[in-house]
């Protein structure tokens, strides 16, 4: 009989603390450590399971196979560089790195040591992603919006890195193309970082993707439509609900007679449990992992583009401005 996968979670906090709930009821993992830089933290997840708890992630080394690592993004790299050079198979919290250098490093020592690197971009795990691949038929147009109360946390990093990354990653996921062009815009407001963005992304094919962030609304919404030949569909993530719009024969669509409407619900999913027991079965098969490394260098490659082109703009307005003041 294989023995149970021995699992810890390095950054027990917001999101760590569901990651050990996860890895507790994955049928072919065992959950035995976690680790915080707030020792009252890691003491109280560590006595909900029961398993021992530390302030120094070093300490979990010689007790785990694997570990998630749900620290804060800029420690990402520090945090998962440490149990993949120890030979520990390692889940992390998107992104994978807030830059591409230590990205590319994360990526190679994980290869070096033949070990399973998964990235944790949860929108994959989800019910829509699964009716996507099956109604998906060359989309011309996408549309995203994602918008969030502001909480502190995560504000180390801007809205592209935090929120947008994740509809990056899902839109990539689906069109598979590379991207040709950029232009985005957006502006920090009650942090210092970047708090709403808007990208218009477009790929090689021709399709292109307008991609809306907030992290400073009054109320949670996560909407996409994707526009194809035949019509559309529509899916609204936080109710599970999906509409698709089709027309009826092949000829010109004079009125609303023309069309048909399909309103469907997709079953609730537990993606981070799915997330969690995709790197168990990977990591204990040996098979390539549901997000791999490069999956989440190529989606921040994308991130960065946009902050590139954001930050540009910014310096385009800046000059606009000054030479104005000129007049």
């Amino acid at each position: 009989m294989i023995k149970a996968l021995r699992m810890g979670v390095a950054g027990a906090g917001h999101f760590g603390k569901y990651h050990a709930a996860k890895i507790v009821a994955a049928a072919d993992a065992e959950l035995v450590a976690v680790a915080d830089t707030d020792p009252g933290v890691a003491q109280e997840v560590a006595a909900i399971h029961g398993v021992a708890g530390f302030t120094d992630v070093r300490d979990m080394l010689k007790e785990v196979d694997a570990v998630s690592v749900a620290v804060p993004t800029r420690a990402h790299f520090k945090v998962a560089k440490i149990f993949l050079e120890a030979g520990v198979h390692v889940l992390l919290e998107k992104p994978i790195a807030d830059n591409l250098d230590d990205a590319r490093r994360l990526i190679d020592i994980a290869d070096s040591n033949n070990l399973t690197f998964q990235i944790g971009h949860l929108p994959r795990f989800s019910g829509a992603a699964e009716f996507l691949r099956q109604k998906l038929n060359n989309p011309l147009f996408i549309e995203s919006l994602r918008i969030a109360p502001f909480k502190s946390r995560g504000t180390d990093v801007s809205v592209i890195l935090d929120l947008m990354i994740h509809d990056l990653d899902f839109i990539l996921s689906l069109i598979n193309v590379p991207i040709v062009s950029i232009d985005a815009s957006g502006a920090p407001v009650f942090s210092n970082s970047v708090d709403i963005a808007n990208a218009r992304v477009k790929f090689g094919n021709g399709c292109v993707a307008n991609i809306t962030s907030s992290r400073i609304s009054l109320k949670t919404e996560r909407q996409m439509r994707i526009f194809q030949a035949d019509g559309y569909i529509a899916i609204d993530f936080d109710k599970r609900k999906t509409r698709m719009v089709a027309k009826k024969s092949a000829g010109p669509v004079v009125g609303f007679s023309d069309v048909d409407v399909q309103e469907e619900s997709y079953e609730e999913i537990d993606e981070l449990q799915r997330e969690v027991e995709s790197f168990i079965a990977a990591t204990r098969d040996g098979t390539p992992p549901a997000v791999s490394g490069a999956e989440g260098l190529r989606a921040l490659e994308a991130a960065l583009a946009i902050t590139n082109s954001l930050e540009g703009n910014w310096d385009m307005v800046d000059k606009a401005d000054k030479l104005l003041w000129r007049i």
